[in-house]
């Protein structure tokens, strides 16, 4: 009996032992929202010096959000990469938790790396992928719905055969390729998406893999002040663009360019390219903080940020507006624009 008696003791002893055991483990378990270290990594597209010194508040914000999100964090590193690849390169190794890269660098190394944010911009009035809408609701303006995304356009200038386009084009016809080619065409070097790579996907998936290379007549331009110099000169027929880039020369086509009428009424949209999706902020797949959590965590942390008139400062060092949940198929344009580079090399 006494055996039994101090055994059963063990037991109970054994029981509270466990007990603590289980607070420990509930205790750890909310301790897997202290971070010691979140790194960030921005993309040297202004100078770095520039980049850490406007970034500087963020180290603040972001702790105080992620706060608001249920994670402690005691310090937050930001650095910029010497390069964009080796942004990258420090997403894959897990070298840093958080990268601010565009949408070209995200598709290159997403195999070890998660987009989960899309930097937004101010939309335009017209967003159709028929170009005869364009043409229908001109001017296009800007609107104040933030979007993730542009697009890029070919434009048909004052020239007989661009205002040939333009009449087929309003008429409800679809041009064709001998359309196309019988056209003078200016665009901006192979690295261009808007002024050159889009418009070359345009071309492919809509004329049978034809692409600029297919055109007989084209011209490269070193800018796209320069393009629509030439497009009001009637030096060339189309060109290809950002969606507003009539906006930025609707001045100098009357003033600098000489042109007696406005630029809406003497251009019209002849293509329309797939959306070009804005910037990415990208998570490291094998950081050791990296969680499904912290991502959604980090994901409204983000976009509460950018809300507040400190955190526009801070994100307008990347002409950044605000923030939206992406997904990787979202960057799928951009993964064709990246195989078409390829095979230019």
């Amino acid at each position: 009996m006494k055996r039994l008696v101090i055994f059963v003791a063990l037991l109970m002893i054994s029981g509270l032992l466990a007990a603590c055991g289980s607070d420990d483990s509930a205790s750890g378990a909310d301790g897997d929202k202290h971070i010691e270290e979140l790194k960030i990594e921005f993309v040297p597209s202004r100078e770095p010096d520039e980049i850490v010194t406007a970034t500087e508040p963020l180290k603040e914000l972001l702790k105080e959000q992620l706060k608001e999100e249920g994670y402690e964090v005691d310090k937050v590193n930001i650095n910029v990469g010497t390069n964009y690849e080796a942004v990258g390169e420090a997403l894959v190794s897990g070298a840093t938790d958080i990268g601010f890269i565009p949408g070209g660098t995200y598709v290159l190394y997403d195999d070890g790396a998660d987009v989960i944010l899309a930097a937004t911009r101010s939309g335009l009035s017209n967003d159709s992928d028929d170009p005869k809408d364009w043409n229908d609701n001109k001017p296009t303006e800007p609107t104040d719905e933030q979007v993730s995304y542009y697009r890029a356009l070919a434009i048909a200038g004052p020239s007989e055969k661009g205002q040939e386009l333009s009449k087929k084009i309003n008429s409800g016809e679809e041009l064709s390729w001998e359309d196309l080619n019988s056209a003078n065409w200016i665009v901006m070097s192979t690295s261009s998406s808007a002024g050159y790579i889009y418009p070359t996907l345009w071309l492919q998936n809509n004329y049978d893999g034809k692409d600029i290379t297919s055109l007989d007549h084209v011209v490269t331009s070193d800018s796209y002040g320069s393009s629509f110099a030439r497009l009001a000169s009637e030096q060339v027929d189309i060109l290809v663009t950002f969606a507003d880039g009539r906006r930025d020369y609707e001045d100098d086509w009357t003033s600098t360019y000489n042109r007696d009428d406005s630029i809406w009424d003497e251009t019209n949209v002849i293509g329309v390219t797939e959306p070009i999706y804005n910037d990415t902020i990208t998570v490291a797949k094998d950081s050791p903080n990296m969680t499904d959590e912290l991502k959604a965590a980090l994901q409204n942390a983000f976009i509460e940020i950018a809300d507040t008139e400190e955190g526009q400062k801070v994100i307008d060092i990347y002409s950044h507006e605000g923030y939206e949940k992406a997904d990787s198929t979202d960057y799928d344009g951009e993964r064709d624009a990246q195989e078409i580079i390829q095979n230019m090399n």
